[in-house]
């Protein structure tokens, strides 16, 4: 992978955690104050499209939604499935050698 491929992923997945971490803080904080609150299906969302780690930061540094069900379960499911696609995705750059032979067998 390219240096500037892998900065982009970085700076991606640097944004993406930060985006989630804050978004809990702020959910957090409209609950506190009783107003309007940031759904558990944006949270979620968030999580998926790369902030779980983040998103479970904010769970430990801040106790939010530790408890809420099926918040909990459903954040563990998606944090299990991006280690399961992380892991076929590690063995498949060692079966394959290179990023460009990953792409052309999973697109052959």
């Amino acid at each position: 992978m390219s240096g500037q491929m892998m900065i982009g992923v970085a700076g991606y997945a640097l944004a993406v955690n930060l985006l989630a971490y804050a978004a809990m803080v702020l959910d957090k904080a409209k609950a506190e104050a009783g107003s309007r609150r940031i759904s558990e299906a944006t949270l979620l969302n968030l999580a998926i499209a790369g902030g779980s780690i983040g998103t479970i930061a904010a769970q430990g540094t801040i106790r939010h939604k530790t408890r809420k069900e099926p918040f909990r379960t459903q954040l563990l499911v998606i944090v299990l499935i991006q280690c399961l696609v992380l892991v076929a995705l590690t063995v498949g750059l060692i079966v394959t050698g290179s990023p460009e032979g990953l792409w052309r067998a999973l697109v052959a």
